[in-house]
């Protein structure tokens, strides 16, 4: 067994998820009956505290951790160029929810995050916008009608 950074931040993370979870135990059940306030916390938390212990686990089995030479910028900015470009499109995405809405921007947002990730050929092309719509459609058609939140719709939307 050996100690290395990732084991020290397994453990942090199993932490963090041990005092998330005893704060679920202060929130307050609603005076009618409903489901406790608690349940959606506790859902995400569980497999987020399963997860945590399984990357201590595993960090705790790998040998020496292997250290890739990249040397300049420029090579730090190729290696990372996947991460920066996704948070760079959810920016944009997220700068765009006001003028084109909930709808609109996520299916656009979808199919440019599966077209970067995914490939450009022209039958990729389809089905990330096959895609993008329909999951896009069907997750916000379940948020506005099934359980009534309001979202975003932006003044494309407002307009028709």
């Amino acid at each position: 067994m050996r100690l290395n950074r990732d084991v020290y931040v397994g453990i942090a993370l199993l932490l963090i998820c041990a005092v998330f979870l005893n704060a679920t135990f202060d929130i307050q059940s609603p005076l009618f009956g409903q489901m406790s306030s608690a349940l959606w916390p506790r859902i995400i938390l569980t497999p987020l505290t399963f997860l945590s212990l399984i990357y201590v686990i595993r960090s705790m089995r790998l040998t020496e951790p292997v250290w890739e030479q990249r040397g300049s910028l420029a090579n730090w900015f190729a290696y990372y160029k996947n991460p920066i470009c996704c948070f760079i499109l959810f920016f944009v995405f997220l700068l765009s929810l006001p003028y084109m809405g909930m709808l609109i921007g996520g299916i656009i947002f979808v199919f440019a995050m599966l077209s970067f990730l995914g490939g450009w050929q022209p039958r990729q092309l389809i089905t990330h916008g096959l895609v993008s719509a329909v999951f896009v459609g069907a997750m916000w058609a379940i948020f506005t009608f099934v359980l009534g939140v309001i979202l975003p719709e932006g003044e494309i939307l407002r307009l028709m």
